[in-house]
């Protein structure tokens, strides 16, 4: 098939992206901005392949768009572009809008008006998959799971931004038949994340002997989930999956924040140790809660293992230590990011 993958240079595109074009069954057009967190660096493994192409451009460009769809002829279309920093959003909430709200939303036209051309079997054959978090449901109390069924509560600019996306997607669906599939997503890491997000940034931190920043208490709980496993979850929904459906995609690792943190310094205490022979905890420090910080997130993936047969491969545990033996041996990929960029700051926190 034909895929397009909007979003492909940042971090969960780019690992789709890798894994797609290293299988070779598909061809794939990433089409991506390059706003600050996306970097053709995390493409640079398939930069020669002859079964990709990189366009830059913005999905909210009617006139790139049309010849795009055109040429490429997608049967496919993976739409993970995004602005998706929750502190960032609440900074500047207007980027936000024009990419997940008005972005969406010409993408969905386009794809409506490619999809409308198209000859059966291909027009049957044809997804558009919205990928969005699990954050436009809210926030959890001590107990309980997101399924697909869960109202929409979100609490954020990023997150009501992503919510209405999600509405945008299905409306198309229900009006125009579309056949489009959403998957909400638990929080991501692994190999290739942009710096300013909680786990490489703590990792980098700890590196260089700074302080460790923790909002609050460190009580906030997020179910993580490994790139690599939720690429593999998005190609077996876009292959598999039933027109019109949400899918949930988790990893089954709830934990607090300053869990995740601790876990990150006994990491590092064993394959990088401070000179001092002191562990990396002492760099923790509490600093003011962002406004507004959901208490937990957890998903309850069942649908999709029960109907797809995915689940997650990697434990927290090992996923976490590939990801920081990653960055450990990677330094030639995050150093520019940090020398360009605040990626290094906690952010959210101005007004």
């Amino acid at each position: 098939m034909n895929v397009l993958v909007t979003g492909g240079a940042g971090f969960i595109g780019s690992a789709l992206v890798r894994r797609l074009v290293a299988e070779g069954r598909h061809q794939v057009l990433t089409l991506d901005k390059l706003t600050y967190a996306g970097t053709l660096t995390s493409l640079a493994p398939v930069a020669e392949a002859p079964n990709h192409r990189f366009v830059r451009g913005d999905i909210a460009d009617v006139a790139l768009l049309e010849p795009l769809f055109a040429e490429f002829d997608p049967d496919v279309v993976v739409h993970l572009a995004a602005e998706s920093h929750v502190d960032r959003s609440i900074d500047g909430p207007g980027a936000f809008i024009q990419t997940n709200l008005v972005g969406t939303f010409t993408l969905l036209q386009a794809a409506l008006r490619h999809w409308r051309g198209l000859a059966e079997p291909r027009k049957a054959a044809f997804r558009f998959h919205h990928v969005s978090t699990d954050e436009v449901y809210g926030s959890l109390g001590a107990e309980g799971l997101f399924t697909e069924t869960t109202p929409y509560d979100p609490r954020s600019p990023y997150s009501a931004s992503k919510a209405g996306s999600d509405h945008l997607v299905s409306a198309w669906h229900h009006t125009y038949g579309l056949p489009t599939l959403i998957t909400n997503c638990s929080n991501n890491y692994g190999p290739y994340h942009f710096p300013e997000k909680l786990i490489p940034l703590v990792t980098l931190k700890a590196l260089h002997g700074e302080p460790l920043p923790v909002y609050g208490k460190g009580e906030n709980v997020r179910d993580w989930l490994f790139v690599e496993d939720h690429a593999r979850a998005l190609q077996t929904v876009f292959e598999r999956g039933t027109p019109g459906e949400t899918y949930n995609v988790g990893g089954n690792a709830e934990r607090q924040n300053i869990a995740v943190v601790r876990q990150i310094c006994a990491v590092l205490d064993r394959l990088r140790p401070r000179e001092d022979g002191r562990s990396h905890a002492e760099q923790i420090r509490f600093v003011t809660d962002r406004p507004g910080h959901d208490l937990r997130y957890a998903i309850d993936a069942t649908k999709l293992r029960d109907t797809l047969g995915w689940q997650p491969r990697e434990s927290f545990e090992s996923g976490l230590e590939k990801t920081i033996r990653w960055y450990l041996d990677n330094e030639a990929w995050w150093r520019p990011l940090l020398e360009r960029s605040d990626a290094g700051e906690r952010l959210g926190l101005k007004g």
